[in-house]
């Protein structure tokens, strides 16, 4: 598909490693929804190849690459960003958390439900993703004195991916990821799909079910499974 993907047996150990080294890094986590935005959007194509860690978050990037031949699993977005929260605590100093994106309130509340979760868990801070435009200097001012070192960034594919890669230099030590509506998930908004039906790869069709309006982005799958099969066969 002419998009790069890292395939590790654990991509939470490498960031670990890379937050203790103090190297900053830009985590995508790959569906095929995205994988089709990229092809008419040249500007996400290129993030998607220059980002540090490109893991394969949609099931139809893991049955593209099992017909490629490669065992992978499915490493699901919003799993990884909660292995990193949990692991965080066991470090000797644990990393600050800052939660950027979707509506009022629903970054703080979630992150609130992380500290009831993990006490001791350091949220350096909240901001919700609809700024108004002279906000957005202040957002900048706030990341670059509080420097944290775990960035979440939930404004949705592709803008939360042009934004890490505009604004990532102003913490050049931090890990940032893409989450998409994790906030949600977390804050109690929405829920997530069942394990089996994960494991079915009908998650997409859960999030349709909860959200009808987006079925002409979901109209990007089937396109997606077709040049995938031409892919393999042509």
């Amino acid at each position: 598909m002419g998009l790069s993907i890292h395939l590790l047996e654990d991509y939470v150990g490498c960031l670990s490693l890379w937050q203790q080294q103090q190297r900053g890094a830009h985590v995508v986590t790959l569906n095929a929804e995205m994988v089709m935005q990229a092809e008419s959007n040249p500007a996400l194509a290129a993030i998607i190849q220059q980002a540090d860690l490109v893991i394969p978050d949609g099931s139809g990037i893991v049955l593209y690459l099992r017909l490629q031949g490669k065992m992978v699993r499915r490493c699901p977005g919003i799993e990884l960003a909660e292995s990193l929260l949990k692991q965080s605590l066991g470090a000797e100093t644990p990393p600050a958390v800052f939660f950027y994106g979707g509506k009022p309130g629903v970054a703080e509340r979630a992150a609130l439900v992380w500290q009831e979760r993990l006490p001791g868990l350091a949220i350096a801070g909240t901001q919700h993703g609809y700024l108004a435009p002279g906000e957005h200097q202040q957002l900048q001012q706030t990341l670059t004195a509080l420097q944290p070192q775990l960035i979440f960034v939930g404004l949705g594919v592709p803008r939360q991916e042009l934004w890490i890669s505009e604004h990532r230099a102003l913490c050049p030590q931090a890990i940032w990821v893409g989450v998409g509506g994790s906030f949600d998930i977390w804050a109690g908004i929405k829920s997530r799909a069942p394990a089996w039906v994960g494991n079915m790869h009908l998650e997409w069709l859960y999030r349709l079910l909860q959200e009808p309006w987006r079925w002409r982005r979901m109209l990007a799958l089937p396109r997606f499974a077709w040049r995938a099969l031409v892919h393999r066969f042509a």
